[in-house]
């Protein structure tokens, strides 16, 4: 007989596009309560009419250290989360780095790192509070190595490494902080960088089926080091 999974609450920023609604929509088929955010209202309608209850949608920009805090608030009220997943991302178009508009540079910067940090700062401390929970911070394959044309995406995601690292060794223990490489998967932000080529690699769907399984298997044990979806 099959074990039984019990519900398990989960935030996930950046819900309602690619990796991150492959995500909540596996997750909530598995009887999770998924709760996430995007930044387009009808994107965010949508998917929380798919989840249905108890899972819940919100309408935030993580980069907004107000609306970050007042979406925790209210999740907060329900009870702390199990596993919180930072994975709203932007990546550059493609450009030596003395090409890229300082807007484009800082706004990788705000939604990449500062809105990581903001979910942090607001939802973690209920998590130390019990002394139990995971936090996922997804990185990439551009966060522990480099390439031409993207150098403002690989900073904040080797930043990402660094913050994540850094805050597993704060946590009490029975917590655990993971850097996590969901590896290269056929998303709107990767044919931003790979152009059709993109197509030669999963779709976010498909990658879901195997990394659900594995983001519901981390914990305490894993504090700290920095993993890769399986393939």
């Amino acid at each position: 007989m099959a074990k039984l999974e019990l519900p398990r609450r989960i935030v996930i920023t950046g819900a309602t596009r690619g990796l991150g609604r492959a995500l909540a929509v596996g997750l909530a088929a598995r009887g999770h309560v998924v709760l996430g955010c995007g930044r387009n209202r009808r994107a965010v309608d949508e998917l929380a009419r798919e989840l249905g209850p108890p899972c819940r949608m919100d309408v935030v920009d993580v980069r907004d250290e107000r609306q970050v805090r007042e979406w925790a608030e209210a999740l907060l009220q329900e009870g702390a989360p199990d596993l919180l997943v930072n994975n709203a991302a932007v990546v550059n178009r493609n450009a030596p780095l003395w090409k890229v508009p300082a807007e484009e540079f800082h706004l990788l910067v705000d939604v990449n790192i500062c809105g990581v940090a903001h979910c942090i700062r607001y939802f973690v401390p209920a998590m130390v509070r019990r002394r139990r929970g995971v936090i996922v911070n997804l990185s990439s394959g551009w966060g522990r190595s480099t390439s031409p044309e993207v150098a403002p995406y690989c900073a904040t995601k080797w930043a990402i490494e660094g913050l994540t690292r850094a805050l597993a060794e704060e946590l009490p223990q029975g917590m655990a902080a993971i850097p996590l490489n969901p590896g290269i998967i056929d998303t709107d932000m990767l044919r931003s960088c790979f152009g059709r080529q993109a197509a030669n690699y999963p779709k976010p769907d498909a990658w879901a089926k195997k990394a659900i399984p594995f983001l519901l298997s981390l914990g305490a044990e894993h504090n700290g080091r920095p993993l890769t979806v399986p393939q």
